[in-house]
Parts: structure tokens; C-alpha cells; sequence
């Protein structure tokens, strides 16, 4: 699916456009608190509350739960909505992404019942205005949610948004260690779509260029300039491109039950973790399965090495974890019961996209790496 991308410049010209070219009248706007950091774009609703009714819906939270998104279906219904725009992060992407989804479906949803349906692809406007550099969620047919206290995974095409816009401004106000996180969070997506057996060419290009494009604009990005926050933007947008083919791997099936046990942010969680895993490949290259095979696997992770500057794998696993520290994040420490649970946790079909086998033993003594 072609993506339209668009700016904030000229008092968000694009976006009226957006709006008029679809004929939007009644717009849901999915948002939470990051939206009433943004000054400017605040002014722009009121503006275009002259002319189109703006449906405000922020009743969901971070990891967000089956029943916020039934709840937006219904409003958008009740309203008579005809278009969404979502201007978040992650959780506000995936809330939008199921109300989109869920809203020509039967019923109201109640006991998961869109969860059983068959989707069926709409053509409803969608716009996305991602408000951290980070999740790439605008640009993946990915949406995660969660029903009876079990992680739903739902994939669709259709739920891709037609347009994003790119609002440098959104990252300006974040604290920061959400924008630490947040940048770390499109670092692992580009690292691991580039090391994930399910890679092209095409991804691999997007991977690399993420990867660039992070580590030129870090310094100017951490310090709030305008160049570093809008390219570390498309950065994060070309991150999730990659992912949006070749999927995320081992890292993120073992981070998610870090950020549940511990507290922290996902792109804390999962930097932790891709740092471990980077050095066991480079040791590890004779246990590959890829099928491309162990000089393939080699390959990569010299462009990877090469991507970030380096000379060889060895000298870019060294940079992760110099980069680690410099962000100076905390390395969580876990106890006995806890590394137990961690190494049950993991979710096998995640495994499967990593490149090196990794078995239940593997991943018990990767967590001892990983954390205290």
C-alpha cells in the first residue's frame, strides 16, 4: 500500500487538504495527553471546528485493552463518523487501527466477537500523527490489543493509514526518557527486521536507512532540534517499514515480559535485549536458520556493522552497548522466580523470524546477560 506522508508546514495546509479532498465532515480523532502538549495543533483544531465536527475519543490506556477499541467503534457509529485520524504513539495508533478495522463489522463486540469475525476491508480516511519517534505503527498493518488479560495480534491491510503527518513539534515537549526509549524502540525495529529470516531486499533497504539516519540525527534529536526531531520522525516511519515486511524477532518476544515485570519503556526493554542477542549471533553464526544460510547470516551483520559506521559486526555489538550506556538507562535486577517466569514467557512463533536458534536454555541464560 502507497502511503501519502505530509507536514505540519504552513499552519497544517496538508492536513486541511487531507480533509477537503475526502470530504470529511465528522472526524474521530483518537488522542490522549499527548495531544494537549502541542500548542499549535491545539490552535489548528479550533480552527477547524469552524468547519468539521472533531470527535475526540481517548478512553483507552498504554497497552490497550479489546474493550477501549469496541467502545470507539460505537462512538464512531453513534457520531456518524466518516473518517479517523489517530495523534499518538503506539497504543493510540492500535486503538485507532481496531476502531477503523471493527467498524463495518456485526454488532457492537461484545464477548470478543470482532475478534471472531472475518475482516472485511474498508475504505475509511485514516490518517496517523505519530507524537513520539518511535513505535512506526503509522506505517505497519500490525495492531496489538489485549482481551481477558491475553495479547491479541491482528494484521490487516486495511487498517494501514492512507496519510501520516509528520508534526516535528509533537517531539519538542516530550520528557527525556521517552524520547530515549523512543528513539531505541525504531533502533531495535531496523536492527531486527535487518537480522529477521523473513528479510528482502526492500526491507533491508528501509532497515538500513533507519539505522542511518538514527545514529546521524541522535545528538541534534536528544538536544530538541528541529532537524534531529524530523528526521529521527522518518527514521522511526522507515523502521516500521521494515518491520512492516520482515516482522520483529527474538528481541521483542523476550522484551515484552521485561516491560511487564519491571516498568519500563518497550524501547527500553528491547534494547536490552537486542544488545545480548547481537553479540550470541556473532558468536553463534554455525547455529543459523536462515535458510539463506551461515555466510548469508555473516553478510548481514557486516551491512548491519557497515549500516552503523562500523568496520565489523564485532565493532557495531561494541557501539550498541556504548550507546546504551551513554543514554545511562537502568539495567533492571530480577530474582530467581522472576528470571523463571521471563524464561517461560517468550513467545515460540517470534522465535521463529530470529536468524540463530535459541532454545529454552539459551534464552534462560541470555536473561542472566540481560539483566542483574
Amino acid at each position: 500500500m502507497r502511503q501519502n506522508i505530509i507536514t505540519a508546514g504552513d499552519n497544517y495546509r496538508e492536513l486541511d487538504e487531507w480533509i477537503n479532498e475526502r470530504g470529511a465532515r465528522k472526524i474521530l480523532l483518537v488522542c490522549r495527553g499527548a495531544v494537549n502538549r502541542m500548542e499549535s495543533f491545539q490552535k489548528h483544531l479550533e480552527e477547524l471546528e469552524k468547519h468539521v465536527e472533531i470527535i475526540k475519543f481517548s478512553a483507552y490506556q498504554s497497552n490497550p485493552l479489546y474493550e477501549s477499541a469496541a467502545a470507539g467503534v460505537v462512538m464512531f457509529r453513534m457520531q456518524s463518523c466518516d473518517a479517523i485520524i489517530a495523534a499518538g504513539g503506539g497504543s493510540t495508533m492500535d486503538v485507532a487501527k481496531c476502531i477503523k478495522l471493527f467498524s463495518n463489522m456485526r454488532g457492537e463486540g461484545e464477548d470478543g466477537g470482532y475478534l471472531k469475525q472475518k475482516i472485511v476491508p474498508n475504505t475509511i480516511p485514516f490518517l496517523a500523527m505519530p507524537t513520539t519517534a518511535g513505535s512506526g505503527s503509522e506505517a505497519t498493518r500490525y495492531a496489538v490489543i489485549y482481551y481477558l488479560g491475553e495479547k491479541q495480534s491482528i494484521m490487516s491491510e486495511s487498517f494501514i493509514p492512507d496519510t501520516v503527518l509528520m508534526d516535528s513539534g509533537c517531539l519538542e515537549t516530550l520528557p527525556a526518557y521517552q524520547k530515549k526509549v523512543s528513539m531505541l524502540d525504531a533502533f531495535c525495529h531496523a536492527l531486527e527486521s535487518f537480522w529477521s529470516i523473513n528479510s528482502t531486499d526492500e526491507s533491508k533497504r528501509y532497515s538500513r536507512d533507519a539505522i542511518g539516519m538514527i545514529l546521524e540525527n541522535m545528538e541534534g534529536y536528544l538536544a530538541n532540534t528541529d532537524d534531529g526531531n524530523r528526521n529521527m520522525l522518518m527514521a522511526s516511519y522507515m523502521a516500521g517499514k521494515a518491520i512492516n515486511i520482515a516482522q520483529t524477532t527474538a528481541g521483542h518476544a523476550m522484551c515484552y515480559k521485561i516491560t511487564g515485570l519491571f516498568g519500563i519503556a518497550h524501547g527500553h526493554a528491547a534494547i536490552l535485549c537486542d544488545r545480548a542477542l547481537f553479540s550470541r549471533m556473532i558468536q553463534n553464526k554455525d547455529k543459523c536458520i536462515d535458510p539463506r544460510g551461515e555466510e548469508y547470516l555473516e553478510r548481514i551483520l557486516l551491512e548491519i556493522a557497515h549500516a552503523m559506521g562500523e568496520r565489523t559486526a564485532k565493532d557495531a555489538a561494541e557501539k550498541i552497548g556504548e550507546i546504551f550506556d551513554r543514554l545511562k538507562l537502568d539495567i533492571p535486577t530480577a530474582s530467581r522466580a522472576q528470571f523463571e517466569e521471563l524464561k517461560m514467557s517468550v513467545n515460540p512463533v517470534r522465535l521463529k523470524n530470529h536468524p540463530v536458534e535459541l532454545s529454552v536454555n539459551t534464552i534462560d541464560m541470555l536473561y542472566h546477560k540481560i539483566l542483574r
